[in-house]
């Protein structure tokens, strides 16, 4: 193993190179100015307020929960690996990246082709007994299940603990007798029905379900497309919060019962109401030391992604109510800014990483579109420097939708500008690098290698799934091996890409390109090197790129 994947997998998994990943350092070489420290998407007002989200990227089907005086999220990953990411806040507000359960995804060779919308759907994050566990639903194998003792890693191989198809969103509980107990939600693409609730026996554990579990709600009639079940109690009452309805104009429906296989009573605590943020949708109930109580949930944005809010909760009558519940019904709807959970302390501003120097370990903000390989990159073959190895294409792959060694990054805010700075006098003929923004739609600008000269071109898919063919936009452009690649994206996720010499003038090329979502995430922004279509045991690329830095502002 490379030196260089070492130091990528201690910085996914383990606690003590996490700051690395985090902090930016000044670059070697390129525009005058240097990387801004600031968060691109300020949810933190610094005056004892915040605003909605709190996380302006997609973190699809958010889990949170608090251990100590510290606060840890999950979220859904899908194919991407590593995944499941774990971040870290001191006040639910403020966020970062801290590391991920697992680098590659089991099964490993399945993964190793992208397989976009499956593979890890909506965990569950839990603090029992000392130890963190993660329990999520793979809609093609199962429920599987990690622990770890530092939530920053290393995190035990997820280890399926029931095999099945259709089994989603489990969610672990411990009673207060001992017993322990899950719950999952059904996908009906795979099990052939949805909208019900289940409830096993586990052991304390998480090692395996110890019975073939009982349907505890149908919500066919009132709720459908229940799912994203999360169990918790409080005062003698069993609750489970399972938003209804769909993720773009559903609502949050909460279960009680005072046993915990029922029956259960169901109310829609919070919905859109008069507000903008549409399906305020799945996620996690916090109690804070303080006794106040929040409730963490996504909205879908489209090409964004899921993002994430923060809603202040309330209990009446032994009754969730969350956000603000303007006629007194006792069901809210979102609050777009809000007084700060009181923690005690003032952290300062956060958000997860975006722009890397390349200086010390890959950032954890960063995900290939499956499962990686060693020899795809290296950040010690030219120290500051991140070498991207030029991969074959795939041969059964019909266009970027089925490569895998896409290293992308999510969406962090309504509008900002990547810049990144390429060598590309080591390509090899007919190979390409370049700067993509990806999803059911993608557009990338790339530097070439072409009958011995280094050309310039911006490409644009309309459905790549299909395996449509690239549309080429504008001219191709006769360029020095080293250039400045940019994008800047607007409201509304309207791209428009262009380059430069000197990494201070930019020159637009091709029309702007409107991003769209992928599978089940939001469109994402990255760098690619690629080599002429090949069979999956082609040897080793010929030719590389090299990215002196990535900077997003």
């Amino acid at each position: 193993m490379k030196r260089s994947s070492r130091a990528y997998r201690r910085a996914i998994s383990g606690p003590g190179l996490v700051l690395a990943a985090l902090v930016v350092f000044a670059a070697a070489a390129g525009p005058p100015q240097s990387p801004s420290r600031k968060p691109l998407w300020h949810a933190d007002h610094g005056d004892g307020t915040y605003r909605n989200p709190v996380l302006f990227a997609d973190y699809s089907d958010p889990d949170a929960i608090r251990a100590g005086d510290d606060f840890y999220l999950t979220s859904s990953s899908f194919n991407c690996a590593p995944g499941l990411p774990i971040l870290h806040s001191k006040d639910l507000v403020n966020w970062r990246i801290i590391g991920h359960v697992f680098q590659q995804q089991s099964p490993r060779e399945v993964f190793c082709k992208p397989q976009h919308g499956n593979g890890v759907w909506a965990p569950a994050l839990r603090y029992h007994n000392g130890e963190f566990f993660v329990v999520y639903g793979d809609p093609d194998y199962g429920i599987y299940a990690a622990r770890a003792k530092n939530p920053a890693g290393p995190w035990s191989p997820p280890h399926l603990m029931r095999a099945g198809k259709g089994l989603i969103d489990p969610c672990p509980f411990w009673d207060d007798d001992g017993k322990a107990y899950l719950v999952h939600a059904w996908a009906r693409s795979r099990a052939g029905i949805n909208s019900v609730l289940t409830m096993h026996r586990m052991e304390p554990d998480a090692s395996r379900l110890l019975d073939d579990g009982v349907a505890v709600f149908d919500g066919r009639a009132n709720h459908p497309t229940i799912e994203g079940p999360k169990l918790y109690k409080r005062s003698g009452y069993y609750y489970i919060f399972a938003p209804a309805g769909g993720v773009t104009s559903g609502w949050q429906t909460v279960l009680r019962a005072k046993n915990i296989l029922g029956p259960y009573e169901d109310r829609i605590v919070m919905d859109q109401g008069k507000t903008a943020i549409n399906g305020p949708h799945q996620g996690a109930w916090v109690e804070l030391a303080s006794g106040e109580h929040w409730f963490i949930h996504f909205q879908d944005r489209g090409a964004y992604g899921r993002v994430t809010h923060l809603q202040p909760m309330k209990w009446v009558n032994d009754w969730p109510v969350i956000g603000e519940d303007p006629d007194g019904d006792g069901k809210g709807q979102p609050v777009l800014a809000f007084t700060k959970p009181s923690v005690g302390g003032t952290p300062a501003p956060a958000a997860p990483a975006t722009s890397d120097e390349f200086s010390a370990a890959l950032g954890l903000q960063w995900q290939w579109h499956a499962n990686f390989e060693d020899s795809w990159f290296s950040l010690t073959a030219r120290r500051g420097w991140l070498r991207l190895a030029a991969v074959p294409v795939p041969a059964e792959a019909k266009s970027l939708w089925g490569v895998p060694n896409l290293l992308l990054q999510k969406f962090p805010a309504p509008e900002f500008t990547v810049t990144a700075r390429l060598d590309a006098g080591r390509l090899a003929e007919g190979e390409k690098s370049g700067l993509l923004i990806m999803g059911m739609d993608y557009s990338y600008v790339a530097v070439e290698r072409s009958e011995g000269r280094t050309i310039l071109r911006r490409m644009d898919v309309k459905d790549a799934p299909s395996g449509a063919a690239e549309a080429q936009q504008g001219e191709s452009l006769a360029v020095a091996r080293e250039v400045y690649l940019r994008v800047q994206v607007r409201e509304g996720a309207v791209c428009s890409f262009s380059y430069g010499s000197d990494g201070v003038k930019f020159t637009e090329i091709g029309a702007a390109f409107q991003a769209r979502a992928g599978r089940w995430i939001g469109a994402k922004v990255g760098l690619f090197a690629l080599a002429p279509r090949g069979p999956a045991s082609s040897p080793k690329a010929r030719g590389h790129a090299d990215y002196d830095w990535f900077r997003v502002e």
